[in-house]
C-alpha cells in the first residue's frame, strides 16, 4: 500500500499521475481539508499535522508515504525522517516532493536561472533553494510566494480573468528576471500551467510537478526492489478526508479527472 499526503485537494494532482504511470499498486489518499490551508501555517504546527498524517496512513498499512504537498515536505519531511521514523516506524519510507524537482532543475545544464513560486510556508522554508544548490551551485534562485493562487484554484476560478490578471502580476519580476526555468512548488499549481506557460514564453521551461514525483517514484521502486516486494499490487485505493466530504468529492473529482471512491471520514489522534 502506498500513501499519498496533503493538506487538501493539491495531492490529487500528484496521485493522477501515480494511477497512469503504476496503476497496479494499491494506494490510500489522505487529505487533511479540516487544517488547510498549510501554507500560512507554522513549522510547529505543520509538523504536528503531518506526523499525524503518517501515524494514520501507516496504521491503514502504507509501507511507503509521499507527502504530496510542499508545505508538508519543506517544513516537516526532514524531521520526520531524522526523529520521528526511526525510533516509531524504522520499516516504513517517507518521501516528499522537494527533492524530485530539484535533481530534474540540476540535471539540465542550460539552466542557469530559475524563479520559485509557492506558499509562504514553502518559500520561506528556502528548502528549494538549499536543494537546488546542494546539487548546483551555479544556479541563481528567485522565489516569489503567491499565497492567492491556492484559493482561487479551490474555488474553480483559475480560468476566470481576475485570477490571470493575479498571475500576470505574481510572474511579472521573474519574467523581468528572465529565467529560464519555473518551478511550481505547489500541488495545486498544475491546474495554472497552460496560463503560466503562456504568460512566461517559450524560453522558460515550466514543467508539471506531479509527473516529476511520478517519474521520481518509479525510479525509486526500481532502485529499492525490497520495498516493492512490500506493496499491495492490487491496483485499488480508497480516499479518506478529516471533513466535509461531500464538498471535497465534487471539487476532488475536478482535480483527479475521476470519481473519488471510496471516500471516508478519516479521525486523526493528538
Amino acid at each position: 500500500m502506498i500513501g499519498v499526503f496533503d493538506s487538501g485537494l493539491g495531492g490529487l494532482t500528484v496521485l493522477r499521475h501515480f494511477l497512469v504511470d503504476y496503476p497496479q499498486y494499491d494506494y490510500i489518499y489522505l487529505g487533511d481539508n479540516a487544517n488547510v490551508p498549510y501554507g500560512n501555517k507554522s513549522p510547529e504546527i505543520i509538523y504536528n499535522y503531518s506526523q499525524r498524517a503518517v501515524d494514520f496512513l501507516y496504521s491503514k498499512g502504507c509501507k511507503l508515504i509521499i507527502i504530496a504537498c510542499n508545505s508538508a515536505s519543506a517544513q516537516a519531511l526532514r524531521r520526520l525522517q531524522q526523529e520521528y521514523l526511526p525510533k516509531k516506524y524504522p520499516d516504513l519510507k517517507v518521501l516528499g516532493v522537494v527533492r524530485p524537482i530539484a535533481e530534474k532543475i540540476a540535471k539540465n545544464k542550460n539552466i542557469k536561472k530559475i524563479g520559485i513560486i509557492g506558499t509562504k510556508a514553502t518559500i520561506n522554508s528556502d528548502v528549494y533553494r538549499e536543494e537546488i544548490l546542494q546539487l548546483r551551485s551555479d544556479i541563481k534562485i528567485f522565489q516569489i510566494a503567491t499565497p492567492l493562487l491556492v484559493p482561487l484554484i479551490e474555488e474553480a476560478w483559475s480560468k476566470k480573468p481576475e485570477s490571470k490578471i493575479i498571475l500576470k502580476k505574481y510572474l511579472r519580476e521573474l519574467k523581468m528576471k528572465q529565467v529560464q526555468s519555473l518551478v511550481l512548488a505547489c500541488t495545486h499549481y498544475p491546474f495554472l500551467l497552460k496560463e503560466i506557460k503562456r504568460i512566461m514564453g517559450k524560453r522558460c521551461l515550466v514543467f508539471d510537478p506531479g509527473k516529476v514525483v511520478s517519474d521520481s517514484l518509479g525510479d525509486y521502486l526500481r532502485r529499492h526492489k525490497e520495498l516493492d516486494l512490500k506493496i499491495s499490487k492490487k491496483g485499488q485505493y480508497v480516499f479518506y478526508v478529516t471533513d466535509n466530504i461531500t464538498g471535497f468529492s465534487e471539487l476532488g473529482k475536478f482535480f483527479l479527472g475521476r470519481e473519488l471512491w471510496p471516500l471516508e471520514k478519516a479521525c486523526l489522534k493528538d
